[in-house]
């Protein structure tokens, strides 16, 4: 047993022994905290024994509720020592009154509170630390995103075309929907839209490198479905362990039309509008990518001819919540038809019709392009 556990044990005991023959003196000797008895009038009052802004706390906070309810509990102070240093204290107090109702003594158990100040303080230190760190993942994340989601659709000689992008509820959280438009050739671009499983830094890490690693596939690679084959085998070898939709489209201009090369992985297919049809959906349907050990993917040729528009959307559209009710694909083919092939009216439309369903938060983040070749007027 050591000294300190041999002292601890005899001031239990004397306190024990103190309460048992019911000595006052002995009792606030042995007490295992300070233990005073202070009159309303005297030389020396309580609010004496501490520092100066707890004495003002004492007078305008502590005393009062005394008056009122005869007792106070758990109340941080400061008090000062002989020597004039401050230490922090807890302190419970009662109010005892005579038969007249007026007060005649209050008593004060005071508790020597530095241990816990300082639990207290490094609660505080690390509550700070981790906002901090999450204020920096937000922002290393929001500039991220900055960087794969174009801040306006890219101007396309000879097409014409609309996108957008809206984040889930208020936009402090990161998502993984995505969309880029890029050139590779003379009259040939490079349309892609995808959707990162999950949210925060590591979506928008694994977001970043999908795109880049498009772009850079796509200058020596014509096929949509081998890109994505190689894009999987990245992502597959990636720690971060996360699966992803995706849509890949080749564009080559073609007299005043254009050819349009579809690859799919796991996303919803887009949809070919022409006037006076339904909406029709194109492409072969494709893996996930990040999941499979051998997945396939299949590219599919559609031609757009002036008057035609190929609509991409992320699963963030159809399946926007409005209790237990989905906005689903009934509600948009039925928006596309009402609205027509006519891109940037298109997704102005299905962006305000999501918004509404869903009373002007969103659920999950959403992201569309809409485009087919200009028409002459």
């Amino acid at each position: 047993m050591t000294n300190e556990h041999r002292h601890s044990e005899r001031a239990r005991a004397a306190f024990l022994d103190a309460l048992v023959h019911d000595d006052p003196l002995a009792l606030y000797d042995a007490a295992p905290c300070g233990f005073l008895t202070t009159t309303p009038v005297g030389r020396v009052t309580f609010a004496d024994l501490l520092a100066v802004g707890s004495r003002i706390y004492y007078g305008t906070h502590v005393s009062p509720s005394l008056l009122m309810s005869d007792r106070v509990q758990e109340v941080a102070l400061d008090m000062t020592r002989a020597d004039g240093t401050v230490f922090p204290v807890l302190v419970n107090a009662s109010l005892a009154r005579g038969e007249d109702g007026r007060p005649r003594a209050v008593r004060f158990a005071v508790f020597d509170a530095t241990d816990r100040r300082s639990y207290e303080r490094e609660l505080v230190e690390a509550k700070e630390r981790a906002e901090a760190s999450e204020r920096d993942a937000v922002a290393l994340s929001r500039a991220l995103q900055q960087t794969f989601v174009p801040p306006t659709p890219p101007s396309v000689p000879g097409l014409d075309l609309a996108a957008a992008y809206q984040p889930a509820g208020l936009g402090t959280q990161i998502g993984g929907d995505f969309y880029d438009v890029f050139q590779v050739g003379d009259d040939e671009w490079v349309v892609t839209l995808g959707d990162v499983c999950g949210k925060g830094y590591e979506a928008a890490l694994v977001t970043a490198l999908m795109r880049y690693t498009v772009r850079a596939l796509c200058v020596g690679e014509e096929r949509p479905g081998a890109v994505l084959a190689a894009v999987d085998e990245v992502l597959k070898q990636h720690p971060a362990n996360r699966f992803c939709t995706a849509l890949l489209l080749r564009l080559r201009r073609d007299g005043e039309g254009w050819l349009v090369t579809v690859g799919l992985a796991g996303h919803p297919r887009p949809l070919l509008l022409r006037p006076g049809c339904a909406p029709e959906p194109v492409a072969a349907s494709g893996a996930l990518l990040g999941v499979l050990d051998h997945p396939t993917f299949t590219d599919t040729t559609v031609r757009l001819d002036p008057g035609h528009v190929l609509l991409l959307y992320t699963d963030g559209v159809t399946e926007a919540r409005n209790g237990v009710d989905f906005y689903g694909e009934a509600r948009l083919l039925a928006a596309a038809v009402d609205v027509g092939p006519d891109p940037a009216p298109l997704v102005d439309t299905l962006v305000r019709e999501t918004l509404e369903f869903q009373g002007g938060t969103l659920s999950d983040d959403i992201a569309l392009v809409a485009f087919g070749p200009v028409v002459v007027r």
